[in-house]
């Protein structure tokens, strides 16, 4: 076949892709800004009319006896809406959003009335992150993130590494937010200053494997099969940039062979990476193990374009002073992490502190 004939297609391939996905942008970002109308129409008319709980169930119900076959304006969504609102309104894009709005009022429902892009007022890119994350996304971080600062970070994050509703909720859970830079390490003395920061951001203090269904007893094989497994879920939970080489992977040293438990491959650290998996506590032999192993990736393995490769422990509980004394003086990067195989209670603890609704009965 023509090669200009399978470039023309290839090009009008990418055109109608490039299309769709901007038109899905804009799509979003138009019902974004409809939703915080809405909200803000609400908060403020309830307000001013001193209207009970119940009007929103009926402003619902005449909506759609008004409109037959609207969509997505149900009383639950509506007060949504009202809280979308109320969580942002203080947010300076949402407050030029306002202004523009509100000199729109008696067409506030009308989609010609609201901005259509940030460049339309004059917004920064800062804010992208905003309107690259679905409804869904800002109503799962308006509930479970109450500092406003934390939701900013997570709203950053998302958008970024385009998480879906799951991950993002997964990260959440997991305390991505406080364990930031929390992990033990030596990377600001084997690390060049460029890749410590970007290693601090990227590695975690603490790793949940809830969705492998292990219990809190496993054992390394155990461990180590499930990820495998469930590799993909990892990989979306692990951070940005990881793509997964092996298990058990083989390396050769004067005749003996040796296996590293999983080794990955960091596109923004342009490193590989060693997870050693441990069941119990830390000990320090572990990082003597793992710095053999970093040793020979470097000198076997590593392309000559490639940064050093980075180790991280993987074990079920530590101690961050003897995890300090254990790695400050080795020269190559690492850091030792613990995991989680469930976010919940022991059966065996079950009944000793109240649940959420008897927490909501007795606030």
């Amino acid at each position: 076949m023509d090669r200009k004939y399978i470039e023309f297609i290839r090009e009008l391939k990418q055109n109608i892709i490039q299309s769709r996905f901007i038109a899905a942008r804009l799509a979003n970002k138009e019902q974004l800004l409809l939703y915080y109308n809405t909200g803000r129409m609400l908060s403020e008319k309830i307000a001013s009319e001193k209207w009970g709980a119940k009007v929103v169930q009926q402003i619902s119900e005449d909506l759609q006896k008004t409109m037959h076959g609207l969509k997505g304006f149900s009383y639950r969504n509506l007060k949504n809406m009202q809280q979308f609102y109320e969580s942002y309104e203080d947010l300076s894009i949402l407050q030029s959003m306002t202004a523009e709005l509100q000199r729109n009022e008696n067409q506030s429902f009308k989609s010609k009335s609201l901005p259509r892009a940030q460049s339309d007022l004059g917004l920064t890119n800062e804010f992208d992150s905003f309107f690259n994350l679905s409804f869904t996304h800002h109503i799962l971080l308006v509930n479970k993130c109450t500092d406003k600062v934390e939701r900013v970070f997570y709203m950053a994050e998302a958008a970024r590494q385009y998480w879906s509703v799951s991950i993002l909720e997964h990260q959440i859970e997991s305390r991505l937010y406080e364990r930031q830079g929390k992990l033990p390490n030596n990377f600001k003395g084997a690390l060049p200053g460029s890749l410590e920061l970007t290693a601090l951001q990227i590695f975690k203090d603490e790793y949940l494997m809830d969705f492998m269904g292990l219990n809190e007893q496993c054992d390394e094989k155990e461990l180590e099969s499930g990820i495998v497994s469930n590799i993909k879920d990892l990989i979306l939970r692990m951070g940005k940039g990881f793509s997964f080489i092996g298990n058990q992977y083989r390396v050769e040293l004067e005749g003996e062979e040796f296996f590293i438990d999983l080794l990955f491959f960091n596109r923004y650290l342009q490193c590989l990476v060693a997870f050693e998996l441990k069941k119990g506590r830390f000990k320090p032999e572990y990082a003597g193990q793992l710095n053999f192993y970093l040793n020979v990736l470097d000198e076997k393995i590593r392309l000559s374009h490639e940064n050093s490769s980075i180790g991280i422990v993987l074990c079920k509980e530590k101690n961050n002073t003897i995890v300090e004394f254990s790695i400050k003086n080795i020269e190559k990067g690492m850091g030792v992490a613990t995991y989680k195989t469930t976010n919940k209670l022991p059966k065996a603890m079950k009944g000793l502190f109240p649940n959420t609704e008897d927490l909501v009965k007795l606030l």
